[in-house]
Order: C-alpha cells, then sequence, then structure tokens
C-alpha cells in the first residue's frame, strides 16, 4: 500500500519538532521519526553530532534507537526532514525499513534511487520549512554543514 501524502505531512511535523529542537541546541537541524505503517509513533529523534561531540549520532540514527528493538522493520516508515545521507540510508537498507518520507532533498541530495532499487518506498515532500531551515543553516553555518555531511 502507498504511502498517503497527507499522512506523511502530518508525521513530518513530528521530525520537524526535532529539527527546531536540534538548531535551538545549536546543533544540525535534521530530525526524524520512526512509525509503523498503522500510524503508531515508534521513535523519534534529531541530529546531537553537536550537542553529544558523537558523530554517529543523525536525526535517523536517534530515531532508530529510541525506537528500540521492533520484531521487524519491513512495515515501518522512517520521516526524515532531510535525504538520508548513505550511513542512514545505509541503516534503513541493514534493517529493511519499508518506506521513507523526505522532506527535502534540495539541500542535500543522496542517491534515493538506491534505495527505491532495494524495495524501499521513497516519497519526498519537498516541504517548504524543511527546504528553508536546512538552506538557512548551510548560509549561517557553512563549517559546521561541511562537517556534518563530511568534507
Amino acid at each position: 500500500m502507498a504511502l498517503d501524502p497527507t499522512l506523511a505531512h502530518t508525521w513530518l511535523q513530528t521530525a520537524l519538532a526535532e529539527a527546531r529542537t536540534g538548531l535551538a541546541e545549536g546543533g544540525v537541524p535534521v530530525g526524524a521519526a520512526l512509525f509503523h505503517r498503522d500510524g503508531r509513533l515508534l521513535g523519534q529523534g534529531r541530529n546531537r553530532r553537536v550537542q553529544e561531540s558523537d558523530p554517529t549520532i543523525h536525526g535517523e540514527t536517534d530515531a532508530f534507537r529510541k525506537a528500540g528493538r521492533q520484531r521487524g522493520y519491513r512495515q515501518t516508515v522512517m520521516v526524515t526532514t532531510l535525504s538520508p545521507c548513505w550511513y542512514c540510508s545505509g541503516l534503513i537498507r541493514q534493517f529493511d525499513i519499508g518506506a521513507v518520507v523526505v522532506g527535502e532533498r534540495r539541500n542535500f541530495t543522496a542517491d534515493l534511487d538506491w534505495l527505491r532499487g532495494a524495495g524501499v518506498e521513497v516519497l519526498d515532500l519537498d516541504d517548504a520549512e524543511c527546504i528553508a531551515m536546512m538552506r538557512d543553516f548551510i548560509a549561517a553555518r557553512p563549517d559546521l554543514w561541511l562537517e556534518d555531511i563530511g568534507e
């Protein structure tokens, strides 16, 4: 069953709240949430690389960890404010997460076709708030942005 864009926008609000919190804490504004397709919120998180001085805490990995153990992940949806990097895309594939909702991919474009090729349903919402938040962050903190993406 294909993702409902209206529901995906609702779920994105959880990830956006996390991104806003991360930005207020001085971090990179990427938020994520892991939902079951039935609508249950399993976990939510944000990029806390700066706050925790831990390069492995991306929004998606934080949400995934906070969701705790699941019997399987095929019926889950990772909702993220920004197109997932290779590290987070690897997590999605490793655990067979069935779908990804991307808030935006204008400011950072990972290879979403790689996920699609593995059978992951991808919905790009091209959300104006996600785009503006990341664009403004990159303009204000290019050093931190380049560090975050490994350049």
